[in-house]
């Protein structure tokens, strides 16, 4: 079983910043590519960011050049830092990752964490 919980989302003003979490947890053997996705109210779900295990970033058009994405392997985490927050970043944002489970190596599993608000308003 594998289990992803997100942490740090929160009110901020426009203009802030925050950083969010992701840790991953159980039987993990391998975390390839990680992400980041937030639904709106009475929107769809959309991609934010991507990290592949190696590192490599992939941003939305919307967030390039304001949210940074990295991940630490040593630790199962990912993180998430939002800088120049606007109205229109407020969302449920979540967690998304794709392991190879250690009970079964040649199997990779999609995950999903509970997702953590966040609110940028005055």
């Amino acid at each position: 079983q594998v289990q992803l919980v997100e942490s740090g989302g929160g009110l901020v003003q426009p203009g802030g910043s925050l950083r969010l979490s992701c840790a991953a947890s159980g039987s993990i053997f391998r975390i390839n590519t990680m992400y980041w996705y937030r639904q709106a109210p009475g929107k769809e779900r959309e991609l934010v960011a991507g990290i592949t295990s190696s590192g490599t970033p992939n941003y939305v058009d919307s967030v390039k050049g304001r949210f940074t994405i990295s991940r630490d392997n040593a630790k199962n985490t990912m993180y998430l830092q939002m800088n120049s927050l606007k109205p229109e970043d407020t969302a449920v944002y979540y967690c998304n990752a794709r392991v190879i489970d250690s009970s079964d190596r040649y199997l990779e599993i999609e995950h999903w964490g509970q997702g953590t608000l966040v609110t940028v308003s005055s």
